[in-house]
This record gives structure tokens, C-alpha cells and sequence, in this order.
């Protein structure tokens, strides 16, 4: 059975065991606080068949409550997925790859627990025990549906949990491409220039051009008209 803390988005968990007798239920649980609210309320306002048909019913009952809980914590894994997906998209942080794990684990966790109640509602239906009548049954199978549900649903969920992850490796990918680009086009326009300074830093006696009056001026300009040049033939081929 599965609680949610308010103002968190930690999922408390605890066992519960439910035994069933001719005309009994007792009920077993590790700390007060459950989803069993509304089944006491039916009971004490007389509301509903609970108080009018036998301890099987009540079974139902329970494990109905257990599983409408598990709705709720679906809800809020969803709710979690969806604010992670835009955190994926507009701001990719490692931050956001560790929530993304982390509700992950929840998420396996939750089916972890949700499975062996498929199987036990199952087995109650199989088995035909005297002591679960044809008229529960009949709500035992709705209840397995739901428990089916649920199942589907957390799978759905994981799937898109993976997708998150892939989604988070590509949009770091694609930042990582686009530094690596700018990167490059700074290193590839500066090849030109450090050749030309390269060459007038030789020490050579007779370089014509060292004398001349406007050669720094001159040198200057063609460095610039280089990268200039660079620079507008990468904008034309995309590339900046």
C-alpha cells in the first residue's frame, strides 16, 4: 500500500495482509495512516452493501481501496514525467539526469509491488475457494482489470522515463556539437592569420615588404579581409 508525504515526492510503502475467514476479515498493517478511510466511513454510515454482505465483499473492499491508491501514485509519477521532460528539454543538467534515474527506480519499484496482487486477485479467482462467493467474484475480476491497468500504465511510464534519458544524451550531445563547432570555426579562421604572422616573423634580412611605410596598416587589413572572407563563406555554407 503506497502513501504520498505532502510537499514531497517521496512514496511511502507498507505491507498489508488481509486474512479471510467464514464470517471474518483481520487486517494486518505495519503504521496507522492508510487508504482505508472510505471503506470505514461506508461502514459506519451504513452506506453501500459493505455492512449488508459478508467478509469476502469486505476483502474487495480492501484490496479496491489498495489499488485506487495505486492510481493515485501513477498520477503523480505522471505528473513528475512531465515536469522532467520540459527541465530535459529547455535546461539538461546532470541535476535532471539523477531525478530522472531516481524516478525511474520509483517507477520499478511500484510495479515490483503491483505485480504479486495481479497474481494473488488472479488466484482467488481461479482457485474457487467456498469461501469467496459468485456475486464477489464478479467484483474481484473488475479489481484484477484495474490491477491490470496499473501494470500497463507503469510500463508506459518507464517507457517514457527511457525516453527522457535518451532525450537528456542527445540534448547534451547537440550542446557538446555546438561548442565543438564555434570551437572549430575560431580555430579554422585564426590557421590563415597565424601563417601570414608566421611568415613576417621570420628574421630574414631581405623581406621587401618590412620596408615599406604602410606594410603594418596593410598586414592588418589583409587579416581582417581574410577573416572577414572566412567568416561570410561559412555563414553561406551553414556552418556558422
Amino acid at each position: 500500500m503506497f502513501s504520498h508525504h505532502a510537499g514531497t515526492r517521496a512514496i511511502g510503502a507498507e505491507q498489508v495482509g488481509l486474512v479471510l475467514g467464514p464470517n471474518f476479515l483481520i487486517s494486518f498493517q505495519e503504521r496507522e495512516g492508510d487508504v482505508f478511510g472510505g471503506v470505514r466511513d461506508r461502514i459506519r454510515n451504513a452506506k453501500g452493501h459493505v455492512r449488508t454482505q459478508g467478509a469476502d465483499y469486505l476483502l474487495y473492499c480492501l484490496i479496491d481501496a489498495v489499488v485506487d491508491g495505486y492510481f493515485i501514485t501513477c498520477d503523480k509519477l505522471g505528473e513528475e514525467v512531465e515536469r522532467l521532460e520540459d527541465e530535459v528539454l529547455t535546461n539538461p543538467r546532470p541535476l535532471v539526469a539523477s531525478r530522472v534515474q531516481h524516478l525511474r527506480r520509483r517507477a520499478i519499484f511500484v510495479r515490483k509491488a503491483v505485480w504479486p496482487l495481479r497474481e494473488v486477485i488472479g488466484g482467488l479467482m481461479r482457485e474457487g475457494s467456498p469461501m469467496i462467493r459468485p456475486e464477489t467474484a464478479v467484483f474481484l475480476r473488475d479489481v484484477y482489470g484495474h490491477t491490470v491497468e496499473v501494470i500497463e500504465t507503469i510500463e508506459s511510464l518507464r517507457d517514457i522515463i527511457s525516453g527522457l534519458l535518451d532525450i537528456y544524451l542527445s540534448s547534451i550531445s547537440n550542446r557538446l556539437n555546438e561548442a565543438m563547432k564555434v570551437l572549430t570555426v575560431i580555430a579554422t579562421v585564426f590557421i590563415p592569420l597565424t601563417f601570414v604572422v608566421g611568415v613576417y616573423g621570420m628574421n630574414f634580412r631581405y623581406m621587401p615588404e618590412l620596408g615599406w611605410r604602410y606594410s603594418y596598416p596593410l598586414l592588418w587589413l589583409a587579416m581582417l579581409a581574410i577573416a572577414g572572407g572566412m567568416l561570410l563563406f561559412f555563414r553561406r555554407k551553414g556552418w556558422w
